[in-house]
């Protein structure tokens, strides 16, 4: 079967083990970048890709939202102490975007002299892509496109007589992910479980994903350096006896989510 030349309209990287999911109109925005000519001078068969058919780029996966940060909307906001501008002006130089690296270094120095101030601020970095005035445009959060992902775990535990000394309680078994494909696929990459909703188109949304972590806690740290916050928590729990006697050990059985939003 001959292979198709042409790529989709909504494209998959795999950038250093991080899954993007993005337009590829967004990928060829600033014309004579490396990814502009990987997209536009190349057939998906020239491209490298991973085990799942994504394209492949081995390089950093965190600052690479940045990158594309910058290819959406033609400006990029960093968050404040924002420690990575040398890598990240690096990660530009490679992707062949001359007007981001000359930006990102002419930032680093005023941010040096901030830091001499002592008076740190946000850096917002623009670019001539566009012809749009930067007051007419939304500020954006760091980390990428806005949205919603609701982290969920069921977990169980028994409490005997004696509640300080027989509580007992047992591991997360599965941490659920409810929240737009492109978003989810975005924040948690490679550690995102699809099997019980697999071949769902990106623009679409799912309660069916599940991590494979075994603490909330690496979900939460994931979650933060993507730059979401909580913002709503809930749990309800029900409680039943091994049997009809009431001096037997109480199982409880306890459904929590948290909701985070960027």
């Amino acid at each position: 079967m001959a292979q198709s030349s042409t790529f989709p309209e909504v494209v998959e990287l795999n950038v250093g083990g991080q899954v993007y999911v993005t337009r590829f109109e967004t990928l060829t925005a600033v014309p004579r970048s490396l990814l502009w000519t990987k997209f536009t001078q190349h057939t998906p068969a020239d491209l490298p890709k991973d085990s799942k058919g994504r394209f492949f780029f081995d390089r950093d996966g965190f600052l690479f939202r940045y990158i594309l940060d910058y290819l959406r909307d033609s400006e990029l906001f960093l968050p404040e102490f924002f420690k990575e501008r040398k890598r990240l002006q690096r990660e530009a130089d490679f992707f062949q975007l001359p007007e981001l690296s000359r930006r990102l270094a002419a930032a680093s120095k005023d941010s040096s002299s901030a830091e001499d101030s002592g008076e740190p601020e946000e850096v917002e970095l623009t670019s001539p892509v566009t012809s749009s005035s930067s007051s007419d445009r939304p500020l954006r959060s760091p980390g990428g496109n806005s949205g919603y992902i609701t982290i969920g775990y069921r977990g169980t535990y028994t409490i005997g007589r004696d509640i300080q000394a027989d509580a007992k309680f047992r591991r997360v078994a599965r941490i659920t992910v409810c929240g737009k494909i492109s978003l989810t696929k975005e924040v948690f990459g490679e550690t995102l479980n699809e099997s019980r909703d697999p071949d769902r188109p990106p623009d679409k949304y799912t309660a069916r994903y599940y991590l494979k972590y075994n603490f909330l806690e690496q979900a939460f740290d994931r979650l933060a350096e993507t730059g979401f916050h909580m913002v709503a928590c809930n749990s309800t729990g029900t409680c039943s006896y091994g049997s009809n006697d009431p001096s037997e050990d109480k199982l409880w059985t306890s459904y929590t989510e948290y909701v985070f939003c960027r």
